[in-house]
């Protein structure tokens, strides 16, 4: 997760998450090595991420080939295993469209309503220096044209994520705290009047899902979409620092701007309660592909609902020609084709998960360092064959840097 998501538009580039932090039913295609193949570039693309400096890279796509696993590097410096197709990661910002998805289905089954107030179903927590939860809507959370303040800008806890990170690890985070820091500060716009990333609003939606259903929201995401998917791998671990196995290790230089010589920091383990609804989640490719199959395939809302998943807002001057779903992206990559996605990144970890727009060709992937790597050249060269160092092409694929 980022501590604050730098948003420089790099003319369809998505760079790599940087510290600054159901299924086909076919056999999977084991990566031999070869460069022959149709994921033949995307074999070359997960090898560039190793050269630029990533210990290792994962991958799997499905598409009507079947399903395709491929990795380059390591997943443990110390014992240099290989990284495996089962191994289980922190998804960072791809936990946001799990939340959107149940906000929809709760709105879809008449227990509330996207243009709701937060005010109306969170009284009093969206109050201070400007901010005003009585003209916010539930819409505006999920789509971040609330104005609300990102809680992981403030620079106190920015620092506990990054500079005293071996002190702060284990702390517990309430939702609560999380949106007191926001309302610390001045809110960016006035709610519909601008685009600015914010993980609080997705902290508050999490509450929100929780006030309309009685119940924490980790609960529903496994009642609504993890059991009736079958994500085995995947998991909501709250205020557990500890990860599920199979896993590697997530390496990270916990500073913003990281040189080369920068000291590189095992961070595996750590209390992800500071992101809690925005980016708690862990997962693997295999479960992401599943989820995002569903997801863009129409299997997981009714047709009004999947509408308002779909509908964007512009992002604005943070990144110029970009816009923002209900939790997803869309981007028309060089070859023309059109996917939706979304990265997502926290300590050690940057992730993405892609769909074209009927959700039969998904793709999944992550680096398990946090200072290098470029997951848009990965998605470039599944959906276009693209090389690497050649994605700059594209066109539309707003470089983003994911949740810390």
């Amino acid at each position: 997760m980022t501590v604050r998501r730098t948003r420089t538009a790099l003319a369809g580039v998505l760079t790599a998450a940087a510290m600054t932090v159901a299924a086909l039913a076919t056999p999977a295609a084991a990566d031999d090595g070869r460069g022959d193949g149709p994921h033949a570039a995307t074999r070359e693309s997960l090898r560039a991420q190793v050269r630029a400096g990533v210990p290792g890279a994962v991958g799997q796509a499905r598409d009507a080939g079947g399903t395709w696993n491929g990795s380059a590097g390591v997943a443990d410096l110390r014992t240099h295993r290989p990284r495996l197709p089962q191994d289980r990661f922190r998804i960072g910002s791809l936990t946001k469209a799990f939340v959107s998805v149940v906000l929809l289905q709760q709105e879809a089954e008449g227990r509330l309503d996207l243009d709701d107030t937060v005010e109306h179903w969170l009284p009093g927590v969206v109050r201070g220096n400007g901010h005003d939860g009585r003209r916010i809507t539930v819409r505006q959370l999920l789509n971040h044209s609330s104005g609300i303040f990102n809680h992981t800008e403030d620079p106190e806890l920015r620092d506990q994520l990054t500079k005293t990170f071996f002190r702060h690890r284990f702390d517990t985070r309430t939702p609560r705290q999380l949106t007191d820091i926001a309302m610390s500060h001045r809110p960016y716009f006035e709610p519909g009047k601008g685009w600015h990333y914010s993980n609080t609003n997705y902290v508050l939606a999490g509450m929100i899902v929780e006030k309309a259903a009685g119940r924490p929201y980790a609960d529903e995401i496994v009642r609504r979409l993890i059991r009736p998917l079958g994500l085995r791998g995947t998991s909501l671990p709250g205020t557990s620092s500890g990860m599920p196995g199979p896993h590697g290790r997530a390496y990270g230089k916990l500073t913003f701007g990281p040189k080369p010589t920068d000291p590189v920091h095992d961070v595996t383990e750590l209390n992800p309660s500071w992101g809690g609804a925005a980016g708690e989640m862990i997962s693997t490719p295999g479960d992401l592909n599943r989820f995002y199959r569903a997801l863009l395939g129409g299997g997981l809302l009714p047709g009004a609902q999947q509408r308002q998943l779909l509908t964007t807002v512009p992002m604005g001057d943070e990144i110029p020609g970009g816009r923002y779903g209900l939790g997803v992206m869309p981007a028309t990559l060089s070859c023309g084709v059109d996917v939706w996605f979304h990265t997502g990144g926290i300590h050690g970890s940057g992730s993405l998960a892609a769909a074209t727009p009927d959700g039969r060709h998904t793709a999944a992937f992550n680096l398990n360092g946090d200072w290098a790597g470029d997951l848009g050249g990965l998605l470039e060269a599944e959906y276009c064959g693209t090389k690497p160092h050649t994605a700059a092409k594209s066109q539309g694929l707003a470089a983003m840097t994911a949740l810390r």
